[in-house]
C-alpha cells in the first residue's frame, strides 16, 4: 500500500518540472479551451498556486475532453480520441510519473506496452522465442473496443488496493468521468478510459494486470502489448481449451468483451502480432511484415508522392524521408531483406514518374535524358513513346537518367540499407 501523502509527491517541484518538459516536448493539439503547449509554462507561472491548492485539498475538477475521430490504421472506420486540455495533460503526466514509478515493477514480465524500458520489438522477439521453443499455436485474443469498455468501478477498486491517498483516487475518477465534448455537446462517459491523455495507457495496464496474473497462475506462455494478447500453446486442442477458459475470465471477471471475429486459435504464420507475422517450421523467423502493414505503408507513400501535389521534388523527398525513417525504425526488425528491396524499387519508380511528368513535353524529355548520359537513339525512343509514365519509368533509359544514386543525393533513405 502506497502512502497517504501521494498527492504531495505528485506536486513536488522536481516531478512537476519533468511533467512540464514532457508535455511541452510531446506538443499535441489544444483541448476544449484552445490553449496550446507553447503558452502552458507562462500560464502555470501565474495559476499554479491555485491549482496546487485545489489538488492538495482534493477539490480539483478537470475540464471536458475534446472528442476527435481519427481514421484507423487499417482504413476501416475511425477511432475516438479524447484530447484533454494542456493543463490536464500536465497534471495527468505528473500523476503518471509517480504511479508508474511505484507500480511498474509489480507488472508482469510478459507485459510490454507503455512501460519504461519496454517496447513492441521486445514483445515480438519474445513471441518468436516461444514459437522456437515448440509452442507452435497461438491463441490470439482481440478485445473489442477495450478503451471504451473499461469498467470504472473495477479500475478504481484495483487502484484502491494500493493507493491510500483518497485525493489521488478521487482525481483519477474525475478524469474517468470528465465530460466528452463533441459537436458542442458534453456527455458523461459511464465506462472507458479516453485515449489521448498521458494517464490512459497506464490505467489500461492496471486493468489488464489481472489478466496477466491469471495467465501466470495457470502457467501459460504469453505476450501482451496493451490490449493485444497472444498466448502460445503446443496444439490446436490446447489452444481451443485456453481460448474458452480465458474468454470466460475476461467477460465475467474483467467485464470486457472479446471480438469473436478477430480472435482465433491458429498457426502463427496465419496471424499477425504488432504488425509482424512469422514463418512456419521449427525455427520461425520474422520474415514477413503483415500484409495490412504493407498496404498501409503503400497507401501513405502514395499520398506523399501523389503527382497532383504541386511541390518541388526536393520538398517531396524531404517529407517522404521523415516517414520512411520512422517506418524503418519499427519494421526494420523484420528479417525480410527482399521485401525492403522491392519497396525501395517501387518508391523510386514512383518518384521517376513524378520527374517524367514534370518534364512534360517530348522535346524536353529527350533533352533531359541526353543531358543525363542516355544515348540519343534511346532518348528519342523513350521521349516519343506512347507508354504511360509507370511503364516508361521502368525502362533502362529512364532508370539510367534517374539512377538510385540521384535520389540518394537528394537525401532519400533506403529501406534495404
Amino acid at each position: 500500500m502506497f502512502g497517504e501523502r501521494m498527492m504531495e509527491e505528485i506536486c513536488e517541484r522536481k516531478n512537476l518540472e519533468e511533467a512540464l518538459r514532457r508535455v511541452v516536448r510531446n506538443q499535441g493539439a489544444p483541448g476544449v479551451d484552445g490553449m496550446s503547449t507553447e503558452v502552458l509554462p507562462e500560464y502555470l507561472r501565474t495559476h499554479w498556486p491555485v491549482l496546487r491548492e485545489q489538488l492538495l485539498k482534493g477539490s480539483y475538477r478537470p475540464q471536458s475532453v475534446k472528442r476527435v475521430k481519427i481514421p484507423k490504421p487499417s482504413g476501416n472506420g475511425t477511432r475516438n480520441l479524447g484530447i484533454p486540455t494542456v493543463v490536464d495533460r500536465f497534471i495527468q503526466q505528473a500523476v503518471l510519473q509517480v504511479l508508474q514509478g511505484k507500480w511498474d515493477a509489480t507488472f508482469s514480465e510478459s507485459s510490454y506496452g507503455f512501460r519504461p524500458g519496454r517496447s513492441a520489438h521486445q514483445a515480438v522477439e519474445q513471441a518468436q522465442r516461444y514459437l522456437r521453443s515448440g509452442y507452435e499455436y497461438v491463441v490470439d485474443i482481440d478485445l473489442e473496443k477495450f478503451f471504451d469498455r473499461v469498467n470504472h468501478d473495477k479500475l478504481i477498486s484495483a487502484l484502491a488496493e494500493r493507493i491510500a491517498d483518497k485525493r489521488v483516487l478521487k482525481l483519477i475518477r474525475s478524469y474517468l468521468r470528465a465530460g466528452v465534448m463533441e459537436t458542442g455537446l458534453v456527455s458523461i462517459p459511464e465506462a472507458g478510459t479516453p485515449q489521448g491523455g498521458p494517464l490512459s495507457p497506464f490505467l489500461s495496464n492496471v486493468v489488464l494486470d489481472a489478466l496477466d496474473k491469471e495467465l501466470e497462475k495457470r502457467g501459460h506462455r504469453f505476450v501482451r502489448y496493451a490490449d493485444d494478447c497472444n498466448i502460445y500453446v503446443r496444439s490446436q486442442r490446447a489452444g481451443e481449451r485456453v481460448m474458452q477458459s480465458i474468454s470466460r475470465f475476461i467477460t465475467q471477471r474483467l467485464k470486457l468483451k472479446i471480438n469473436q471475429q478477430k480472435s482465433a486459435v491458429a498457426r502463427p504464420q496465419e496471424r499477425t502480432f504488432l504488425g509482424f507475422s512469422f514463418t512456419g517450421g521449427r525455427h520461425p523467423h520474422r520474415k514477413q511484415i503483415a500484409p495490412e502493414s504493407l498496404r498501409r505503408f503503400k497507401r501513405r507513400v502514395r499520398q506523399l508522392t501523389r503527382r497532383s501535389r504541386q511541390i518541388s521534388l526536393e520538398e517531396r523527398i524531404q517529407r517522404l524521408s521523415v516517414y520512411l525513417r520512422g517506418w524503418k525504425a519499427y519494421f526494420g526488425l523484420a528479417e525480410t531483406s527482399s521485401v525492403f528491396r522491392d519497396l525501395d524499387s517501387w518508391i523510386r519508380r514512383r518518384l521517376r514518374c513524378i520527374v517524367w511528368k514534370q518534364w512534360k513535353t517530348y522535346r524536353r524529355r529527350k533533352r533531359e535524358l541526353i543531358k543525363r548520359g542516355v544515348r540519343e537513339s534511346l532518348a528519342f525512343a523513350a521521349a516519343w513513346s506512347n507508354k504511360g509514365p509507370w511503364c516508361i519509368c521502368h525502362t533502362p533509359s529512364v532508370r539510367m537518367a534517374l539512377p538510385n544514386s540521384f535520389f540518394d543525393s537528394l537525401g532519400l533513405p533506403r529501406l534495404s540499407a
